[in-house]
């Protein structure tokens, strides 16, 4: 499934880009609100992989793909978050009402971003660490335009990260409620989706439950 039109605005910022010679601005969103409610409690943003908090490998990932500048949205422990974990050269927003669920902090990255010049968002999730620098390079390399939407594919099946071009993120934001995040919208604009092969450099399992901490390393 792919798209690689653009009409109107889209088309004439993507030229004027291009004549400029510059690269697309492409954001990158990292979700590290949870509680990890199934973890008994334990912030997914602090559990340790390699020695650091798992939200620093994360914003390494979208940093060392090319992706800037970097959102952050923290809900759980988000004191501590900031306190325990390097996020230097991140803008930090924390979300109050993280207990909502994923789609409230996807709101509120997005509107973060609407006062910058970013083309388009790349999100990832704080509790993906088999998500590296490789597959966020891959799929902010499929921007295209200010109305792409382009996701990580893992034999097939979609997954994150995903990139939205920012002529989307109203309607995507306005859709995200509950734990929904954008799926309700990725689905209705299915056809529009480049799909991105990434399992050969990447693993999309999430940290969710204690049986999942033992990819953590």
């Amino acid at each position: 499934m792919v798209t690689d039109t653009a009409e109107g605005t889209a088309t004439e910022r993507t030229a004027e880009t291009a004549a400029a010679g510059k690269n697309p601005e492409v954001a990158g969103v990292l979700l590290a609100a949870g509680g990890g409610r199934r973890l008994g409690g334990r912030p997914k943003a602090l559990l340790e992989h390699r020695g650091r908090p798992l939200i620093e490998h994360a914003v390494r990932s979208l940093r060392d793909g090319g992706c800037g500048p970097l959102h952050v949205v923290l809900g759980a422990a988000a004191e501590e978050v900031r306190a325990r974990a390097d996020l230097s050269g991140c803008a930090v927003t924390v979300n109050p009402g993280w207990e909502e669920g994923m789609g409230s902090s996807l709101r509120l990255g997005l509107a973060a971003l609407s006062a910058t010049d970013a083309d388009a968002a790349l999100v990832l999730l704080v509790d993906q660490p088999g998500i590296g620098a490789e597959a966020v390079a891959r799929v902010r390399l499929a921007y295209r335009s200010r109305t792409s939407l382009a996701a990580a594919s893992y034999a097939g099946e979609r997954g994150h990260p995903v990139l939205f071009g920012a002529e989307r993120w109203a309607d995507i934001a306005a859709g995200a409620v509950g734990d929904r995040g954008a799926r309700a919208y990725l689905r209705e604009h299915r056809d529009a989706i480049t799909l991105v092969e990434c399992s050969d450099v990447a693993e999309a399992y999430d940290i969710d439950t204690s049986q999942d901490l033992r990819h953590l390393e």
